[in-house]
């Protein structure tokens, strides 16, 4: 019995559109899931952070249930003055309204104010940094896989918000340096930082 082939988008020729009822048009790429957009986002930050995470040789677990930080990442070396493990929280927020490599020394990023609140509040035992992640709006676009290498598209920003002040009513507009690219050398540095007392 021969079997009708899809075309290379998977589309059979003439396939009708069960919304509309109409000629479906043919798809140029793989079949993607249905999951939101923005569900995607987050599963591609948490998979930036957990290589950033292992190439640092740092820990990760996850607060359950979630009071409004997203993990927990721990740096364990005999160096560290305040214990031999210290541990940083970290907020993840992603977005695709603003462009790679955005221009001038800081990119604005919006928060509400109940997240600000608790990544901003100072003295804590335990330092939080927000971490936000610029991708491609097309989900094509996030990755591409080689033989030597795997290229996670755009990049993560990270910074310490601890004493900003809330300004709007609802959310306020924070500044994100872009020199403060989150990768495995930053967050050793963040931990060697907080493994000596400072800040991260």
């Amino acid at each position: 019995m021969a079997l009708a082939q899809p075309d290379q988008g998977g589309v059979l020729a003439g396939q009708i559109d069960a919304r509309t009822g109409t000629p479906g048009e043919p798809r140029t790429g793989p079949l993607r899931g249905t999951l939101a957009t923005t569900a995607c986002m987050e599963t591609l930050q948490v998979g930036y952070l957990h290589a950033v995470a292992a190439a640092a040789g740092c820990s990760l677990s996850q607060p359950f249930p979630d009071n409004g930080i997203d993990w927990h990442v721990s740096h364990d070396a005999p160096e560290h003055v305040v214990d031999d493990e210290v541990t940083v929280k970290v907020q993840l927020k992603a977005t695709y309204q603003i462009p790679p490599r955005p221009a001038g020394p800081t990119f604005s990023f919006t928060l509400d104010n109940e997240h600000l609140v608790k990544l901003a509040r100072t003295p804590v035992a335990v330092h939080k940094i927000l971490v936000v992640m610029l991708v491609p709006r097309e989900r094509d676009q996030w990755l591409a896989a080689g033989h030597d290498r795997l290229d996670l598209r755009h990049c993560c920003y990270w910074t310490n918000l601890a004493g900003h002040p809330v300004t709007g009513r609802r959310r306020t507009t924070v500044r994100i340096p872009t020199t403060r690219i989150f990768d495995d050398r930053a967050l050793c540095e963040i931990m060697t930082r907080v493994g000596s007392g400072g800040t991260p």
